[in-house]
């Protein structure tokens, strides 16, 4: 009779605790996540996991809601609507907050990471997370770094064999100064545009071309309205998964902790299927009609060459403090 009592006792104290979160400490709520990727994407496959962890963390209490291919609105308008908290959460371009707080323009730098374990080792550290305590006081909370990945150029007018082929083309970037610089130190036009709009804007030949990840280019059909892409490796983007402060501050430690540890471990699914997809979305496009090329060594080296001015002038914008810090850092991994 004692065993069969423990037996319930114990019974019901697991069904009362949610990976040690007790369950009266979780409330119920729903929370809407925003982003600009098609389901299937490697972001929104993590956002995926991210929502079915914060499920089964909190017992079925919290329910997180996917928003994506920019349902809510562009980034800038979901971001503004994350710090009024119309819309709980969000996960974008880190260089995109750079509008919050200047220094995340150095996400934007291009060649600044030569590697995927790098960029891990850098924003997972005590730099990455130095940069998400900056969000604070602008009504917006950082949990965790995931990726995009690094960009490549497609186009639907010529193949780029070298650097100056590039020259003329009319190509999208992401409406901020560091992406605007380096198409003009290319003698290209760039066009900043939200991306909600850009698969019409490249239908219409409104402008010639973009730069994307190979993943971003597969997932959103570029190879229906674009026939070129160049393997140019350019700039690499980390992503930040962002929560409303004032949905936040609303949130009690272990509905906040829930949060937390679904978003990093989300996190590492998502940077593995990101690379995953990364490997093969290059035949998938060939497959796809696109034409593939990649830039001989020395007319990579005059890429890198061409992007210093631009470096040398943000580094002014973002803090000269910030990049020397980060430089460090990255000076100590490549040792």
């Amino acid at each position: 009779m004692r065993r069969s009592m423990l037996k319930a006792a114990l019974a019901a104290l697991a069904l009362a605790t949610f990976g040690g979160v007790a369950a009266q400490d979780v409330r119920e709520r729903t929370l809407k996540l925003g982003l600009q990727n098609p389901k299937g994407h490697p972001v929104v496959s993590g956002a995926e996991r991210f929502a079915e962890l914060v499920a089964a963390k909190s017992g079925g209490r919290i329910k997180v809601n996917l928003y994506p291919g920019g349902s809510l609105g562009s980034d800038a308008a979901t971001v503004t609507a994350v710090q009024g908290g119309t819309v709980e959460m969000t996960i974008l371009n880190s260089g995109i907050l750079a509008t919050q707080a200047r220094e995340f323009a150095i996400y934007d730098f291009p060649f600044l990471f030569a590697n995927p374990r790098e960029a891990d080792a850098v924003v997972d550290g005590t730099f990455g997370k130095a940069m998400h305590a900056k969000l604070a006081d602008k009504g917006i909370i950082g949990l965790a770094y995931w990726e995009l990945g690094f960009r490549d150029l497609t186009n639907g007018r010529r193949p780029i064999q070298k650097v100056e082929d590039i020259a003329g083309l009319k190509l999208r970037v992401i409406p901020n100064p560091i992406n605007i610089d380096w198409v003009k130190a290319l003698d290209a036009n760039p066009t900043p545009l939200a991306f909600p709009e850009l698969y019409a804007a490249l239908d219409q030949r409104a402008v010639d071309g973009q730069e994307n990840p190979v993943s971003v280019i597969l997932a959103n059909r570029f190879a229906e309205v674009q026939k070129y892409l160049t393997l140019t490796h350019h700039q690499y983007n980390p992503q930040s998964v962002i929560v409303s402060r004032k949905v936040w501050d609303g949130l009690n430690p272990a509905e906040r902790q829930i949060l937390q540890d679904a978003a990093t471990e989300a996190g590492r699914y998502q940077r593995q299927l990101s690379r995953e997809q990364a490997a093969s979305a290059i035949d998938q496009l060939k497959k796809a009609g696109m034409q593939v090329t990649e830039l001989p060594a020395a007319e990579q080296a005059k890429l890198r060459e061409k992007m210093k001015p631009v470096i040398d002038k943000h580094t002014a914008t973002v803090g000269e403090a910030t990049v020397r810090e980060l430089m460090a850092e990255l000076a100590k991994l490549r040792k």
